[in-house]
């Protein structure tokens, strides 16, 4: 099998319509410079790409609707499309507030009604459909749709935001698609960039997993946050480059990735 290399970018949690224009605009012009690996063949929303605001079980004083939301997330994916090659693959991990919208829970969404309500089912549907969309589920041995793998790294949500979540979940991560060595995980969920970062069972053994954080490019200190520390949030954008051809039989790490601030 011939080897390929793939360069892909992810960011995360933007939460339509409270995302931020300056970290998109910077987004905005590395992508039309290239970026630092050249040319992409993968971009990676990874979550949260709606605030659904109409389904959080907390209060809220939001003036918008739901289909607002639909339509400033639409604006968003088109503004970073367009500056994407054409052949480049679009990839949506769901996020947990992008799940809210159709989980089972009568707290977020009527049974009665929670069919007609999907992003799908809007007349922004058209570009919705030009990411692929995957599932906002835990992968495990027996079910791994919620991963989108490149090579060696491997693409989720996150679940999770405790000080260690990162570490764990690259670790949960790493056992669901085989425990293979090498594997970079790329999360976003805690808002908090981190760079690529070794995983180590002690201060003095490192394992040969890795991890990175894309941050937000939403809110940095929304209404909820108001009476706890997100002095850490903030955004960015994780580039890469791997090996695509497989996940596993490499005796070392086939793949470059870097955390940039934006």
């Amino acid at each position: 099998m011939a080897r390929t290399l793939q360069r892909w970018a992810a960011i995360s949690c933007i939460h339509a319509p409270f995302q931020r224009k300056k970290p998109l605009d910077k987004l905005l012009e590395r992508l039309e410079e290239g970026g630092p690996f050249g040319k992409l063949d993968d971009f990676i929303v990874l979550g949260d790409l709606l605030e659904n605001s109409t389904s959080s079980i907390h209060p809220t004083e939001v003036q918008h609707t739901l289909a607002d939301e639909f339509e400033s997330a639409a604006e968003y994916l088109e503004e970073i499309r367009k500056r994407l090659p054409r052949k480049c693959r679009l990839h949506w991990m769901l996020g947990n507030h992008d799940d809210n919208l159709q989980v089972k829970d009568s707290r977020r969404t009527k049974a009665s009604t929670r069919e007609l309500i999907h992003w799908m089912d809007s007349k922004w549907q058209p570009v919705f459909a030009k990411w692929k969309q995957y599932p906002y589920i835990k992968p495990s041995r027996h079910n791994q749709s919620g991963v989108l793998r490149i090579g060696q790294c491997c693409f989720i949500h996150g679940w999770d935001a405790g000080m260690n979540s990162d570490e764990i979940e690259c670790l949960q991560t790493v056992n669901a698609v085989g425990g293979h060595s090498h594997v970079l995980v790329v999360r976003g969920h805690t808002h908090t960039p981190k760079r690529v970062t070794q995983c180590k069972k002690s201060a003095k053994v490192p394992l040969p997993f890795y991890y990175a954080n894309a941050g937000t490019m939403g809110p940095l200190q929304p209404d909820y946050m108001s009476r706890k520390d997100c002095s850490g949030w903030g955004p960015a954008v994780v580039w890469g480059e791997c090996m695509a051809d497989t996940l596993s039989r490499y005796a070392g790490v086939q793949w470059t990735a870097e955390t940039e601030l934006l």
